[in-house]
C-alpha cells in the first residue's frame, strides 16, 4: 500500500508500505476513505519532535472495515467506521470512567501511521464506532473531524465547563480551536470569544458561534479579555495551541473560580507554582478522549446539527499529502484533508 513517512523535518515522502495485518483477535482492518494532517503533525514535521527512525505520519481516520479478528463482535466488514487517535478497549475502569485516551492498554494511532490507504486498528470493539449506514461523500470530511479535532475540541469546552450563562474564550484559532468555539455553542455557553488574527478565521469562527473576536494577544489579548468582562475575566477558557505564551494568555484570562481546558499538545510549556497557587482556576485536560464522544458527535453530524467538516479549507491527494503539511504550516490552510 502507498503510506505518509517522515524522513526529517520537512521531508514526507509518499512511499511503499507493508500493508496491514491482523496481529491481535482484537483487530480489525480498516481501508481509508479519508485522512488528513493534524496540527500536531507539524512538531515532527517542523523537527521539534525528531526520531532517529522514518516515522509512518497520521492519526487520524474513517474507512471501511475490511478484515476482523476472531473476537471482534461490534464492528463487522464493510461497516463505515470512524474511531479515535487512541485505541482503547473501552471496558478498563479508566475507559469507564471516561478517559479512554488513558485506558490501560492504549496504542496511539500515530505509531501505526494512518495517512495511508489502510490501517490496523488495535482493540477495534472498544475503539470503533460504526455509522448508521455508508455515508453520502459530503458527511466525510465532518466525520473526518470527528477523530480528533472535533472531539479534541469538544473535550477542551467540556473541560473548560463550558455551558450556559458562561462567557468562553478559546485561545487558537486552528482546527482543534475553532471547533471547540463549535463545541462551547453546542453547549450552550452564553459568549463566545475567539482569539484570532486571520479574517478567514475568524469568519468561520463566527459561523460556529463566535460572539466576539479579539485579536490581541498576550498580555494585550488578556488585557482585552478583561475589558470584555467586567475586569473578571472569562468563566470558561480553552486553551488550544500548547505553548507557552498560549497558555499563559489562557490562565490569565480565566476568572478566579473559572476553568481551563488545555488541550493544545504542551512543549516547552512551565507554570510556576505561585501562579497556579494564586490564580484560583480549575486547570484540566490533556490527550482528549475522543472515544467517548463519538456516538454523539457522529449523530450529531449524520442528523445535519453541526457540520465540523468546514475546518478542511484544502484537499489534496495522498501522492501530494506534502502540500498539505506546507499549507498548514504556513498558515495557507487550516486543515488539510485527503481522500481515497
Amino acid at each position: 500500500m502507498r503510506g505518509a513517512v517522515l524522513h526529517a523535518p520537512g521531508d514526507v515522502r509518499v512511499e511503499d508500505r507493508d500493508r496491514p495485518t491482523l496481529q491481535e483477535p482484537s483487530d480489525a482492518i480498516i481501508r481509508l476513505s479519508a485522512t488528513c494532517v493534524c496540527g500536531s503533525d507539524l512538531w515532527p514535521w517542523r523537527g521539534v519532535e525528531t526520531s532517529d527512525q522514518p516515522m509512518p505520519m497520521g492519526h487520524e481516520y474513517v474507512g471501511v472495515v475490511d478484515e476482523i479478528g476472531s473476537e471482534v463482535t461490534n464492528v463487522k466488514v464493510g461497516d463505515f467506521v470512524v474511531g479515535s487517535f487512541w485505541s482503547s478497549d473501552n471496558t478498563c475502569e479508566i475507559c469507564q470512567a471516561g478517559y479512554q485516551s488513558h485506558c490501560v492498554h492504549r496504542t496511539l494511532m500515530g505509531t501505526i501511521g494512518t495517512q495511508a490507504e489502510y490501517a490496523r486498528i488495535p482493540l477495534a470493539d472498544g475503539t470503533l464506532v460504526a455509522t448508521p449506514e455508508m455515508p453520502a461523500p459530503d458527511k466525510i470530511p465532518s466525520l473526518m473531524a470527528a477523530s480528533d479535532v472535533l472531539g479534541t475540541g469538544w473535550y477542551g469546552a467540556v473541560a473548560a465547563e463550558a455551558g450556559p450563562g458562561k462567557t468562553v474564550v478559546v485561545v487558537g484559532d486552528g482546527a482543534v480551536g475553532l471547533l471547540a468555539v463549535l463545541a462551547a455553542s453546542q453547549l450552550g455557553a452564553s459568549r463566545i470569544i475567539a482569539m484570532s488574527r486571520h479574517e478567514s478565521r475568524q469568519k468561520l469562527a463566527r459561523e460556529f458561534g463566535a460572539t466576539d473576536i479579539v485579536t490581541e494577544r498576550g498580555d494585550e489579548g488578556v488585557v482585552k479579555i478583561k475589558e470584555l468582562t467586567d475586569g473578571l475575566g472569562a468563566h470558561s477558557v480553552v486553551e488550544a495551541v500548547g505553548t507557552q505564551e498560549s497558555m499563559l494568555q489562557a490562565l490569565n484570562s480565566t476568572r478566579a473560580g473559572g476553568h481551563v481546558g488545555f488541550v493544545g499538545v504542551s512543549h516547552d510549556v512551565s507554570l510556576s507554582g505561585d501562579l497556579l497557587f494564586m490564580s484560583g482556576v480549575h486547570l484540566h485536560g490533556g490527550p482528549a478522549p475522543v472515544r467517548q464522544y463519538l456516538p454523539e458527535l457522529i449523530d450529531l453530524i449524520w442528523t445535519d446539527k453541526i457540520n465540523p467538516g468546514k475546518v478542511f479549507d484544502l484537499e489534496v491527494s495522498l501522492d501530494d499529502i506534502a502540500d498539505g503539511y506546507k499549507a498548514m504550516d504556513e498558515r495557507r490552510a487550516i486543515k488539510a484533508l485527503v481522500r481515497f
